[in-house]
């Protein structure tokens, strides 16, 4: 359905292909321009949900009377937030602090209405990584999948192979939640053309 009212405030077609499995297609896609300099013991969902409300504000700047709807992903080890890798060097020293371990993946959904009410949506993934070996880290860093990915992490990679369990939301974790997404829209009559009605499930 093409909801030519909404803009999708993101760079991301992992987020836009995930919009397309509910039905829906933005009228626009814009690109937020916003400073993601993580404040000082900023925790990583306060990060997350800062991050998706600054990019709806940003677009709005240049876009009034549209819904604008955002997200963010943010992985986490323990306390500390993992950055967007943008150089081998930074990928793989995510990978090998996660090695192994337990991690968060914590994503917000922002929608902004036309009259600038902000309804947020957090929602919190544990994912449980395998022992990585040296080959497989080696792998992943030559597969350059971790570019631009939040804690190096392209779960729809080559990185599935290292998962042994994931409690939560799946579709969370790579990048959008639709339950909560779905929820958002639909309150607004956004979703008018979709098949199911999820809450009467």
């Amino acid at each position: 359905m093409k909801t030519n009212s909404l803009i999708l405030a993101s760079s991301s077609k992992q987020r836009l292909d995930l919009l397309n499995q509910i039905n829906v297609s933005p009228g626009l896609i814009v690109s937020p321009d916003i400073d993601e300099s993580l404040n000082k013991k900023e925790l990583p969902k306060q990060y997350s949900i800062r991050m998706a409300q600054g990019k709806v504000h940003a677009v709005r700047k240049s876009y009034s009377d549209y819904f604008i709807l955002s997200a963010d992903t943010v992985v986490s080890c323990g306390r500390r937030v993992l950055p967007k890798t943008e150089t081998k060097q930074e990928a793989e020293k995510c990978m090998r602090l996660l090695s192994g371990r337990r991690h968060r993946v914590y994503t917000t959904v922002c929608l902004l209405t036309p009259n600038d009410s902000v309804h947020v949506k957090s929602t919190m993934t544990i994912v449980k990584f395998k022992c990585l070996t040296e080959q497989e880290i080696s792998n992943y860093l030559l597969s350059n999948q971790w570019n631009g990915k939040a804690g190096g992490c392209n779960l729809q990679g080559i990185v599935g192979m290292f998962i042994l369990w994931l409690r939560g939301s799946y579709f969370s974790a790579i990048g959008l939640p639709l339950y909560e997404t779905y929820c958002l829209l639909n309150q607004y009559g956004l979703l008018e053309d979709s098949i199911v009605d999820i809450q009467k499930l």
